[in-house]
């Protein structure tokens, strides 16, 4: 048996849309659960790994670790082309892949880092509620904006499930929620209800991230 990938991860965090592709792609793997948004000593089990005590951090058969929630989901889909989890170069969409894959992390899954703990930055409980509420209201902004510029086939970018609709789809479930989501991103709302239906990841999600909304 090939030895398992092994993957740093949380129930509903982070890792959930690379747990999603090694499932689709029917790879070995298994979890260590790390709620690092719970307390040090949970952020010290990703530190064995990864410096930033952040997950995801994915380890390779090979012991090479790979970090950044966008660079493992790009890094699987491009060692398994057979799957078309993401447009080949040369493809026309492969530029609008490129886009959209940066954007979720720099514009949308940066706040979250703020949401876990906003005494990170806020002087007091008061100014810590506002953070909370801003970086909402920014996200729900990104999805607006995002969901504007994107024309899905029956996926984000085609017919073809890739790597971009799991990370959308699973980021969609975090706050504002899939409620705001829905009004602020219509479109996308369509496809990201066609992923949480795949038949192929429907005990997936019921283990690793309920749809409790």
């Amino acid at each position: 048996m090939d030895k398992p990938y092994v993957i740093y991860g949380a129930k509903g965090g982070g890792s959930v849309p690379i747990e999603a592709a090694l499932t689709l792609l029917r790879l070995p793997y298994e979890v260590v659960e790390a709620i690092v948004w719970e307390s040090e000593a949970e952020r010290d089990k990703v530190g064995m790994v990864n410096p930033m005590r952040q997950i995801p951090a994915l380890v390779l058969p090979s012991g090479e670790v790979l970090t950044e929630s966008a660079a493992i989901l790009m890094w699987l889909a491009e060692q398994h082309p057979e799957a078309r989890l993401a447009p080949p170069v040369g493809d026309p969409q492969r530029a609008a892949w490129l886009r959209w894959m940066s954007f979720l992390p720099a514009s949308i899954y940066s706040h979250y880092w703020i949401r876990d703990d906003p005494m990170r930055l806020a002087a007091d409980a008061a100014s810590a509620e506002l953070i909370k509420a801003r970086t909402a209201e920014r996200i729900a902004e990104c999805w607006r904006i995002m969901d504007s510029q994107v024309s899905p086939g029956r996926y984000l970018l085609g017919d073809e499930l890739g790597v971009l609709d799991l990370y959308v789809t699973v980021m969609s479930r975090w706050t504002p929620r899939r409620e705001r989501f829905a009004r602020e991103a219509p479109k996308m709302t369509e496809v990201v209800g066609r992923v949480d239906a795949d038949p192929r990841l429907q005990a997936f999600w019921a283990e690793r991230f309920p749809f409790e909304d």
